[in-house]
């Protein structure tokens, strides 16, 4: 019997020891990890979701993608009536109907199987906390395009056009309110300038955000798995972000009814966005100066064919990929065999870029007066843009088949 007494008591103590080194290793490791560093030591892309919530839903949700090696960012806008296929409730629905604000893997599972992207993070506002955050950033400054009136229970608020400093009060309202007859593209405007302007203030005040203190209040003010050593961490490393080449982009596709209710559906089956995506990474990776200028190329589309309203639906989906078309219409006959390119940009590459995007190899370039005339499309029109694409018969509506 004591025997056996002893060996309890010696299998107690080895349980004992066995513990208190497992949590001083586990101590070790966890005060030792750096999720954010370890993502910029793997030279790889930090995917971060911010969701903005009210009353327990998603208000708007952004996928902020940086890459620190070149730090250049862009920002998804993740609209909340996307309609997907949600496997959780076997029926195509709004993919915020997974939200849970207790648990978000859900929501952010389907955000990834979307975009076609691992996230690293993931980190909730409410709008409550809004108003602490906005304060304790001191305020942030937005353009505000047009002046806003509307009356609420305390009498009449304003938002006044150009520069404005919101605080944390005046933040939270910009960010929830909403008048009738507004266009949703507002709305969704609205948000993504605020969401901007967040991010900008965080980058100017994060040597005071580095404070342990103040990091400490900063911290406790967002919902996140991660800790606030790596939080802080993050914020850090988007302290980096060149935020005058930031690009913002809503997640689009055509409104359809689906069981009484009225959801956005991501063109050609959700393949689109994912394209989007990867060229958008390849963009952010790209070791090329400067590169995010493909931006400001700007694109006339013209139907040279018989399908009706083919060239509103290329608009559609070349600003899906950032292009600003200033103008849609007919071409000057309807029997183009071949879609083709015409660019006035001196930037060759670009144009590549944007024909990649249709598979279209038939490009020209249209001459000027000054331009040597050896081998060369001649066409001489008025637009101002940098490209013309000229809808032919071998265009799919997505791609350029056949031969060209």
């Amino acid at each position: 019997m004591k025997i056996q007494k002893r060996d309890t008591s010696f299998l107690l103590l080895v349980l004992i020891v066995v513990i208190l080194v497992f949590g001083i290793v586990f101590s070790v490791l966890t005060f030792r990890s750096n999720p954010v560093g370890d993502a910029v030591a793997a030279n790889r892309v930090i995917n971060t979701l911010f969701v903005f919530e009210d009353n327990k839903t998603p208000l708007s949700t952004f996928v902020l993608m940086y890459y620190p090696a070149t730090k250049r960012a862009a920002v998804f806008d993740i609209p909340g009536d996307l309609g997907l296929l949600l496997p959780r409730i076997n029926r195509v629905d709004r993919i915020d109907r997974v939200y849970d604000p207790a648990r978000i893997n859900a929501y952010q599972n389907e955000i990834e199987k979307l975009l076609g992207i691992d996230i690293n993070f993931s980190v909730i506002i409410t709008s409550e906390n809004l108003v602490s955050i906005v304060d304790l950033l001191e305020g942030v400054e937005i353009f505000i395009p047009s002046p806003v009136f509307f009356r609420d229970a305390d009498g009449i608020i304003l938002f006044p056009s150009g520069m404005t400093v919101l605080d944390g009060d005046k933040a939270s309202l910009y960010a929830t309110y909403r008048l009738p007859h507004e266009e949703i593209e507002v709305e969704i405007s609205r948000r993504q300038r605020l969401f901007l302007g967040i991010i900008n203030r965080q980058i100017q005040m994060n040597e005071y955000l580095k404070n342990p203190s103040a990091a400490k209040l900063y911290y406790s003010l967002f919902r996140t798995s991660m800790n606030q050593r790596t939080l802080t961490s993050l914020l850090d490393e988007f302290a980096n972000i060149d935020i005058e080449r930031i690009n913002i982009q809503s997640v689009s596709g055509n409104l359809r009814e689906v069981s009484g209710q009225t959801l956005v559906i991501p063109l050609f089956d959700g393949n689109l966005i994912k394209e989007i995506v990867r060229q958008t990474l390849g963009t952010l990776t790209s070791d090329i100066e400067d590169y995010l200028i493909e931006r400001a190329l700007t694109v006339e589309v013209l139907n040279g064919t018989t399908v009706t309203g083919l060239a509103g639906r290329t608009r559609e989906l070349l600003e899906s990929f950032g292009y600003n078309i200033i103008s849609v219409g007919n071409a000057d006959k309807n029997d183009y065999e071949s879609t083709i390119i015409i660019h006035r940009s001196g930037d060759q590459r670009l144009v590549n870029d944007f024909a990649e995007i249709i598979r279209c190899t038939n490009i020209v370039r249209e001459l000027t007066a000054f331009d040597e005339m050896d081998n060369e499309f001649i066409i001489f029109t008025e637009t101002q843009a940098d490209i013309t694409l000229l809808i032919g018969r071998n265009f799919n509506g997505r791609y350029v088949t056949g031969n060209q």
